[in-house]
């Protein structure tokens, strides 16, 4: 070998040499992992994870099964750690290794969930195979500043009378239903959504331990009206672990904010509802041994729920000023929510309602006594309210329903005096007649929402005398031949209120002129209907 050879050869192994040695550290992967202590009700204590930071999503490996179930590091203290754990936690056992993963809980969100059944982990559990989708979001994310909002002006029709007309929802606002069990609160969110359908508004409802057949019967009844496929369903069944349904509404909200920050669109998102959602993190936090305060409730579930609906906002038009932020992709979004809680005996005052009631920019309180007197939605006028009111109302609306709350309340007063028996002058009797047909006029059946410029008509109607002469149980079929004669005959009208936005002279002249004929009609059909009967009385 000549010297030239040989000093080649040195220089070779020299090179080799030192690569090794650069790529020594990145042939190293050292990987912490820990294992069980001890699992019980959803909840793992986890030792030997020094590096974990809090709500780092672990995998949790069954040595049963070989499956993966994912946890959530809740509780970071000395010697352990107490993680909630996402699944099914009868498949784990003590000693089982634990891994980390370095991210916090992220659930996949897009366009291809729509009109599907997820659970708390957005993974599919309608039968209908998996879900593509290439983007992740925070679950617990927070909420974009008030630099990045803009002023909540847009309504969000229900298609509810009641609360279109005294209680308007705007887009981005958080407007609470609370009501005793079975006074008709999840049946308002509903037609709400069922409300949305082509107006562009996506819809998230999120079932909070609910039983399967209840979230499956929600699910057809949307698919019926159309509302699915704009919908995605995220589920957390009363069958699940309690971590699973205190998280869920997190998912559901990530789920809305993709819509919102990535296509710039409206989200509506339900929460059926937080009353449960708190119970379920009140079990969780017991067994995680945090101490208890009031009502047994962990000192920290108020923010449990404010965290959760302060991610409620309507987004800024201003390209330029939602640039700075790094999750808006695209501005002009926003995200409503309407939570719901379920009070007991009606005591609004209790821990949990109270809490959600300081949150949130008003409240439908919907009434156990007028559900059962016939009077649906049972929204009792008094005690509900929007702290955004008129601005989330078309012109027409504002100027037809601007009489109908102070109507309801001296009726509300009037109804109570007359029990008495007193007798009434001619004008307290006229106030009582105008109030029962208002009433009357707001009753409304479920799963029928009524367009806007409808609701328009028959309150301009009610609220302007042209009731006052009929009985109050012809009201309700004369809402209905009275809407389908406007659709047919005048269909200008309506059609002037949806793209004006309001009541001009004009249409104001035509609706009178078509109310004063229909009016007219209507009363002259009664009239000889009651006659008929009343011969077929005599001849009997």
């Amino acid at each position: 070998m000549t010297s030239s050879e040989s000093a080649l050869r040195a220089s070779e192994i020299k090179k080799a040499l030192l690569e090794q040695i650069d790529n020594y550290e990145k042939q190293l992967e050292v990987e912490e992992v820990g294992q069980v202590l001890e699992v019980k009700d959803g909840v793992a204590r986890i030792w030997g994870l020094s590096s974990c930071v809090a709500n780092e999503m672990l995998e949790i490996t069954s040595s049963k099964s070989g499956e993966k179930v994912t946890a959530l590091a809740s509780n970071l203290e000395e010697d352990n750690i107490g993680a909630v754990i996402l699944g099914d936690y009868l498949k784990l056992r003590e000693g089982d290794p634990v891994s980390r993963t370095g991210r916090v809980l992220s659930v996949p969100a897009g366009p291809a969930m729509l009109g599907r059944v997820v659970d708390a982990l957005g993974q599919p559990t309608d039968g209908r195979g998996p879900i593509e989708t290439s983007t992740f979001m925070k679950v617990d994310r927070k909420a974009p500043g008030i630099v990045y909002r803009q002023p909540v002006d847009q309504p969000l029709q229900t298609g509810v009378k009641a609360i279109d007309s005294m209680i308007p929802i705007g887009r981005g606002q958080r407007e609470l239903i609370i009501g005793d069990r079975g006074t008709g609160k999840t049946a308002v969110a509903i037609d709400a959504i069922i409300n949305q359908k082509d107006t562009g508004v996506i819809c998230v409802y999120n079932a909070i331990g609910q039983k399967g057949s209840t979230v499956a019967s929600i699910a057809e009844k949307l698919r019926e009206h159309g509302a699915l496929e704009y919908t995605v369903i995220v589920a957390a069944s009363a069958s699940e672990p309690a971590p699973m349904q205190f998280m869920s509404p997190y998912g559901a909200t990530a789920i809305g904010e993709y819509f919102m920050y990535h296509e710039g669109k409206d989200v509506l998102c339900v929460y059926d509802d937080l009353s449960k959602q708190a119970d379920a993190y009140r079990e969780a936090s017991l067994i995680l041994r945090r101490p208890p305060g009031r009502e047994a409730y962990p000192g920290d579930v108020f923010y449990l729920h404010s965290r959760l609906l302060e991610r409620a906002a309507k987004i800024s038009d201003d390209a330029d000023v939602v640039a700075s932020h790094p999750d808006i992709h695209k501005p002009g979004g926003s995200l409503t929510a309407l939570p719901i809680i379920q009070t007991q005996a009606g005591d609004v005052s209790a821990y949990i309602p109270t809490n959600v009631i300081s949150i949130t920019d008003g409240q439908i309180f919907l009434e156990t006594n007028l559900f059962y007197s016939g009077i649906r939605p049972a929204v009792n006028v008094g005690l509900s309210v929007s702290r955004v009111g008129g601005n989330a109302q078309i012109k027409g609306m504002k100027k037809v329903a601007g009489r109908l709350r102070l109507d309801l309340a001296q009726f509300r007063a009037l109804e109570a005096f007359a029990q008495f028996g007193t007798e009434l002058d001619a004008a307290t009797q006229s106030q009582l007649d105008r109030g029962s047909r208002v009433v009357e006029i707001l009753k409304q059946g479920q799963y029928e929402p009524v367009p806007v410029e409808n609701q328009v008509m028959v309150i301009f109607a009610a609220t302007q005398g042209y009731l006052d002469g009929l009985e109050v149980d012809d009201v309700r079929s004369w809402e209905e031949g009275f809407l389908e004669y406007m659709a047919g005959q005048e269909p200008e009208v309506g059609k002037a209120i949806a793209s004006e936005g309001q009541i001009s002279d004009e249409t104001e002249a035509a609706l009178r002129k078509a109310l004063d004929f229909y009016v007219g009609v209507f009363r002259a059909g009664t009239e000889s209907v009651a006659e008929e009967r009343e011969a077929e009385a005599v001849s009997a």
